[in-house]
């Protein structure tokens, strides 16, 4: 079992300072009665420190790199972030996992292959992630918290789920997201999370590195500046992210491999890491056997043996299927059929290589 620092101790080592019960320093942080965290989702730490010059601001902080936890995935870290618990705990154990009877995607919060179906009724966010959050936490402990955050966030299953307990204030960009988060720490004890998609979503299509994505890095560190500049005195501006990414190369395609349904009932995860829920135990050696080299494939009893999803509680097991596929290298597992836009993908993220899973903390007092 890893002994890393983890994404999970973020939030707790930051509210320490604003005297929240149960929270503790462990990361060392400095303390401040008013910070403004900043999540950029997908901005790995390799690939931080690859293209620094493309982020002055960001690469001048002080740093220290963290683990994002597995799997390496946005919703599994923002519950991380949330509960300030790894996905063994709190549950929220990838971008799509079976519960309920159902293939949930946890980002949208609908039935996976249907973002009309919405499962906020009968997969109730507050059942499936029922642990305090830590904005709940700093919140009864009188913290002024919020959430600044896309708009379409404001009462979604996932922000439901894993952030619920802060005033959630909605952004349409980079100009009301700095002025939100600058804003929120006017009040003494104030905590304000702040978060922005696009460099994931710019990876995810154009690739890590490409040059689309590098000047949206150069954005993101402005951003980060700016809203170190409207911080009061004192402040602290922390930035971490949810992980990493990778370019893919190898495409293995489970939808035109016959060899790979034999025994499957459910196939749930991302192209970088899979759940396989099985009616034969034939499965782990066919898989092995196949995929070779390309990726580590475990019992989901080896897997949690082997530390990798954290302590594991009873309402995560079921969800984290029978067996775990953890592609290597540069290799993804796509469904083709099932999954088309995102099997064409160019970046991928999800799995336990260190260019997924080192995640970036950077801070400054202001």
């Amino acid at each position: 079992m890893s002994t890393a620092a983890t994404i999970a101790e973020v939030v707790p080592s930051l509210l320490s300072g604003l005297d929240v019960p149960g929270c503790d320093n462990t990361l060392d942080l400095p303390r401040s009665r008013r910070v403004c965290l900043l999540l950029v989702d997908g901005l790995g730490h390799h690939l931080l420190r690859a293209h620094a010059g493309h982020a002055p601001f960001l690469s001048s902080l002080a740093a220290r790199d963290v683990d994002a936890g597995f799997p390496s995935s946005t919703a599994t870290s923002l519950a991380s972030i949330g509960t300030g618990l790894l996905a063994g705990e709190h549950g929220i154990v990838g971008y799509t996992f079976e519960t309920g009877g159902e293939v949930l995607n946890a980002l949208t919060w609908t039935r996976h292959g249907d973002h009309h179906h919405d499962l906020r009724r009968t997969l109730v966010p507050e059942v499936v992630q029922p642990h305090p959050t830590t904005f709940e936490r700093a919140a009864a402990a009188g913290v002024a918290v919020s959430t600044v955050a896309p708009m379409v966030q404001r009462a979604s299953g996932l922000t439901r789920a894993v952030l619920r307990g802060s005033w959630f204030v909605g952004a349409a960009g980079f100009g009301d997201l700095a002025l939100a988060a600058a804003g929120a720490l006017s009040r003494d004890r104030a905590f304000c999370y702040a978060y922005h998609a696009d460099l994931d979503t710019i990876g995810h299509i154009y690739g890590p590195g490409s040059e689309q994505w590098l000047l949206q890095l150069e954005f993101i560190d402005s951003l980060a500046e700016r809203i170190a500049a409207r911080l009061p005195a004192g402040a602290v501006l922390a930035v971490t992210a949810d992980h990493g990414m990778i370019t893919a190369g190898e495409r293995v395609d489970f939808d035109t491999e016959p060899l790979l349904w034999e025994g499957v009932r459910v196939i749930t995860g991302e192209p970088r890491v899979r759940y396989l829920h099985v009616e034969s135990t034939e499965v782990v050696d066919v898989w092995r056997s196949f995929l070779g080299n390309r990726a580590d494939v475990l019992t989901r009893e080896e897997a949690v043996a082997a530390g990798w999803f954290g302590p594991v509680a009873p309402i995560a097991a079921d969800r984290i299927g029978d067996v775990v596929v953890a592609m290597k290298g540069d290799a993804v597992l796509v469904r083709s059929q099932a999954e088309r836009r995102f099997s064409a993908l160019t970046g991928f993220h999800g799995s336990r290589t260190r260019e997924e899973m080192a995640i970036p903390l950077l801070w400054q007092v202001v």
